[in-house]
């Protein structure tokens, strides 16, 4: 699955614990093209959306061959981006600027895994 439904939000936020929330994506870009659509979109996303809901890319990594996991685990590409709570990566997922954008993020990808996280402290 590639695409973030309405569902998917709504529990997303029923689990709010109120902190900000470190989105870990793991991508699988298509072969034929899908690096660069998935470039174009992050292109789009922009200063402006960015900006507007507080999105920081905190890790940007080219994924290499994994060490411990099943077959079919390797990764092209992780990416670490923190938002300042649930509710603004849901207002970021809902807003129509980026809904317009979206379809290159959708076009450039096999596979994906996109995980909420809250950070511990220590």
């Amino acid at each position: 699955m590639i695409e973030i439904d309405d569902r998917d939000l709504d529990v997303l936020l029923a689990e709010d614990p109120g902190d900000p929330v470190v989105m870990l994506n793991l991508l699988r870009f298509r072969p034929d093209g899908g690096r660069e659509s998935y470039q174009r979109y992050a292109e789009a996303l922009g200063v402006g959306i960015n900006a507007r809901y507080g999105l920081q890319v905190e890790y940007l990594g080219t994924g290499g061959r994994a060490l411990v996991a099943e077959d079919g685990q390797a990764w092209d590409m992780v990416v670490l981006v923190r938002y300042p709570s649930r509710q603004a990566f849901a207002d970021m997922i809902r807003d129509p600027e980026y809904q317009a954008v979206t379809h290159l993020r959708t076009e450039a990808l096999v596979e994906a895994v996109l995980q909420p996280t809250s950070p511990i402290e220590a």
